[in-house]
């Protein structure tokens, strides 16, 4: 990777949507949901029709888990009235709206795929979220995409805006 990288934030907000999951047993990340569960849970969701076009990892929040499952699973976004069908072994959860900041890597090399995942991860989790007026959320589930060489790595972060947040200047405010 290059010396000098780069990470780009950007708010994004997601309506309410139902999510299809396959949960693990304790995993708290890919590695061990994929010794949980197996590999190929992301073929079956590849086969699915999405709202954001593929499917996603997520660390539930303890709201969204069962006892006994996992914090990350992985699973597709779906609209909020999806009724369709559910692959065995899956579970529907539904999720509020919500607002996130996405944080994207630069595009990597393929064999740098650890490397990017850890520097937007390292990132992120440096990231003071009152510099655009939020703050961390609990609420929401955090979201992966699959890392990608070609559009960098992917993730979201759950944020809600911060009570004591300043307004944003009217117009007349800026008029003297």
């Amino acid at each position: 990777m290059d010396s000098m990288q780069y990470v780009y934030v950007s708010p994004i907000h997601k309506p309410r949507r139902k999510a299809i999951i396959k949960r693990g047993t304790s995993a708290t990340d890919y590695w061990a949901y994929c010794s949980e569960v197996g590999c190929d849970v992301w073929g079956t969701l590849l086969s699915m029709d999405s709202l954001c076009g593929e499917p996603v990892c997520l660390w539930l929040p303890a709201a969204y888990r069962t006892p006994g499952t996992s914090t990350y699973v992985q699973g597709v976004e779906v609209g909020v009235y999806y009724d369709g069908p559910v692959p065995e072994g899956f579970d529907v959860i539904e999720l509020p709206e919500a607002d996130y900041l996405m944080f994207q890597g630069q595009p990597f090399d393929e064999a740098d795929y650890g490397q990017a995942i850890q520097f937007v991860e390292n990132a992120a989790d440096r990231y003071d979220p009152s510099v655009l007026g939020y703050v961390w959320s609990i609420r929401s589930p955090r979201i992966q995409l699959e890392p990608k060489g070609e559009r960098g790595y992917i993730e979201f972060r759950p944020v809600q805006v911060h009570s004591q947040a300043m307004p944003s200047p009217s117009r007349s405010s800026l008029e003297l």
